[in-house]
């Protein structure tokens, strides 16, 4: 699959004001400077698609992007974790977040971004394993893969899937990425593409 075109729809705090529609979407999350915007920005081949910055934590939004004129949907969810920010503000995000992720029927799939040079956060971990007590469907997509050498860049996976297996009897789907060196792209959006044929069957 190929994106033609993309575009900035609508931003939001809240779920009830995203778009009207009944067309799959595919949300991205992951903690804070873990390369969300730069991602999507590599899977549209659009530099400035979504805003991205040194600063971490700047997405507060839920951000809407259309994809090929509507037919699917990229979401870009505030990051989670960002220490320096407020209590407040951090109870608000984690309100947008679950509402979005258990409210929005139109989410397809949740991508759980992470930065491929870290060990298993403990953060991460418990936020993957609430998607699974609430049987949210979701994907792992390593990123800054280009940071790594390729044998380095593969433990890292292996030893993160070593760590799921300790709580998960079967491993969510799982892809490399780089969004300076295009690594995965072909695949997420493959991905993506299989999911789309399926639901539009579904709904036909």
């Amino acid at each position: 699959m190929e994106i033609n075109n993309a575009k900035f729809e609508v931003s939001n705090t809240d779920v009830s004001k995203c778009p009207e529609t009944e067309v799959p979407e595919y949300a991205f999350i992951g903690r804070s400077n873990v390369g969300k915007s730069s991602l999507i920005n590599m899977l549209t081949r659009r530099k400035g698609l979504a805003k991205t910055s040194q600063t971490p934590g700047k997405t507060l939004l839920i951000n809407h992007f259309s994809v090929n004129d509507g037919k699917w949907y990229i979401v870009d969810l505030p990051g989670y974790g960002y220490a320096a920010r407020g209590k407040s503000q951090r109870e608000d995000i984690k309100r947008i977040i679950e509402d979005y992720v258990l409210e929005r029927h139109q989410m397809t799939c949740l991508f759980v971004l992470i930065d491929i040079r870290h060990k298993p956060q403990k953060i991460d971990l418990e936020f993957m394993e609430w998607l699974g007590e609430n049987s949210v469907p979701f994907a792992i997509v390593f990123t800054k893969a280009d940071k790594l050498g390729p044998t380095a860049a593969a433990k890292m996976v292996d030893d993160y899937k070593k760590e799921l297996l300790k709580q998960w009897e079967e491993l969510p789907p799982i892809f490399v990425t780089s969004s300076e060196n295009k690594t995965g792209r072909d695949e997420l959006l493959n991905y993506i593409d299989q999911i789309n044929k399926t639901y539009c069957e579904n709904e036909s």
